[in-house]
């Protein structure tokens, strides 16, 4: 589908959220119940352009459940090789995570009974967890409550992103629920 945008929509407004995202980037439906995916060229500019939407009130917004980009994607056919692409984008990040408080969040789409977001979570927070003691990095730590990243997963089907986000982002970023 090549998305880097993956947005839930509340129920009753899909078409008008469908209609208003149209300006922002390439819109496509899912086969998910209320769920597009978009392609942005600017990822940056796109969640500025959401932060003024949501600031102003527009009333499409308040259809919008969640809105998340993803900076690393990739397409899988098994839960090994979900499993082992997502460790090779989450090792790129080790530096950024080597003393820091963070976790993981999965949002699943599709893979039903096949794939578990808490138990692809605790995968993926393990390895990290594990990753930096071997290369001797400052531990990180899980932290639910107040953490200084969040690594957000998002699926559609067979094809995953992830995104790395600073407790600023996500302060500055509301509607990305993570926290």
């Amino acid at each position: 589908m090549d998305w880097n945008v993956i947005v839930s929509v509340n129920q009753y407004g899909y078409m008008a959220v469908r209609d208003f995202l149209h300006d922002y980037g390439k819109v496509k439906s899912t086969d998910f119940f209320n769920v597009l995916v978009m392609r942005v060229e600017d990822i940056e500019q796109f969640l500025d352009d959401m932060e003024s939407a949501f600031s102003t009130a527009d009333p499409v917004m308040k259809h919008i459940g969640h809105i998340m980009p993803v900076t690393d994607s990739f397409i899988y056919q098994s839960p090994e090789e979900f499993e082992q692409q997502a460790k090779e984008i989450v090792t790129h990040w080790l530096d950024k995570l080597a003393g820091q408080h963070f976790y993981v969040r999965m949002h699943r789409r599709g893979f039903k009974g096949r794939l578990s977001s808490i138990d692809e979570e605790r995968f993926l927070d393990e390895f990290i967890l594990d990753s930096l003691e071997q290369q001797g990095k400052p531990p990180a730590k899980l932290d639910f409550e107040d953490p200084d990243t969040v690594i957000a997963l998002e699926t559609v089907g067979q094809e995953a992103g992830l995104s790395l986000w600073s407790r600023e982002q996500l302060v500055r970023y509301p509607f990305l629920k993570l926290k």
